[in-house]
């Protein structure tokens, strides 16, 4: 709904219209059939890997640690978008208040933040148990564990809440209508009637910092990683140490090469209607494939899980 001021005859929006990914109500049906099967498994797997890690002795390491971090962080990252776009395939007029959006968008932002930090910091933690793994349980110990989470969902939030209030500052009195399904930052620049300029320096200079930091601190534990892996005798130590940062290093080029194409770019090379396909992919389906990526190419997690299901199996059993 949008509301007209009588005295200046500017409109003031109350509300905002998603155009959504598609107009056919066949293939509306078709993505809410698929966006559902990849929410549950988004949820199942991610749930999964939490209460796997809880449950099994072998895996409380604080790697594990980190991943079911991660497993929660995904979770509550698809949950921001997902629930609301599934909605919007059943509904023909796909509305969301002004505090909706704004909180979709803060909530979006945090949590991405979020997981760059918290993958930064299992690059980290691999550099410290491959080329430091005496002194691992020492420097890895849960009083560094928990600061390092904590820091990153405060990192987080603090950096959604400087671009939330800076985008939501912005007059939006013309078109209410976002060409997207979910409130992202640049499509809410497009409806702006106010200049942005300000608002995408801000967010290229952030935003760029943020991946600049990450993306260092990935890349420096890694060379060190790579240059004492080939350092290793023993071809069996050596494949095992590349088998677990492979799986780690593939997670983090899919999320931080979707953030770099998305969001570092200049504001004359957005398209809307192919960003929304981008998008898909870093806010739907990497949480899917996340807890895949960590446990299909995990010997730990594999013999973990096998471990619970036959002490379920002898438990039944037994009774």
């Amino acid at each position: 709904m949008e509301e007209m001021k009588e005295g200046n005859h500017t409109m003031r929006v109350t509300e905002f219209i998603f155009v959504g990914l598609t107009d056919n109500p066949t293939l509306q049906v078709t993505l809410f059939v698929l966006f559902l099967i990849i929410y549950i498994i988004t949820l199942v797997g991610n749930l999964g890997m939490i209460i796997l890690i809880r449950i099994s002795p072998q895996l409380h390491t604080p790697m594990y640690y980190f991943l079911s971090s991660l497993s929660f962080l995904d979770i509550c990252y698809s949950s921001v978008i997902a629930p609301k776009t599934l909605e919007s395939f059943l509904e023909e007029r796909k509305a969301i208040s002004l505090a909706g959006c704004a909180a979709q968008l803060y909530f979006f932002i945090a949590l991405g933040t979020t997981e760059c930090f918290l993958l930064a910091v299992m690059a980290y933690d691999r550099y410290v148990a491959i080329c430091n793994p005496l002194l691992y349980p020492v420097i890895m110990a849960p009083r560094v564990c928990i600061p390092l989470v904590v820091g990153s969902y405060i990192i987080g939030l603090l950096h959604s809440m400087v671009h939330t209030d800076f985008t939501f500052s912005l007059s939006f009195c013309g078109s209410n209508e976002i060409n997207h399904f979910f409130c992202d930052i640049t499509p809410l620049f497009s409806l702006s009637c106010s200049d942005t300029h300000i608002n995408e320096v801000l967010l290229f200079t952030l935003v760029g910092f943020i991946e600049i930091i990450t993306i260092l601190t990935v890349l420096i534990s890694y060379i060190y990683i790579l240059h004492t892996i080939l350092g290793i005798h023993s071809a069996e130590r050596k494949l095992k140490a590349f088998n677990t940062c492979a799986s780690h290093f593939i997670g983090i080029t899919i999320y931080h090469g979707t953030i770099l194409f998305m969001y570092l770019r200049p504001s004359s090379s957005y398209s809307l209607d192919r960003d929304k396909i981008t998008a898909v992919f870093y806010t739907v389906v990497i949480p899917m494939l996340n807890p895949l990526i960590y446990s299909l190419r995990n010997k730990q997690v594999k013999d973990a899980l096998r471990d619970s299901i036959v002490r379920k199996l002898l438990k039944k059993c037994d009774s």
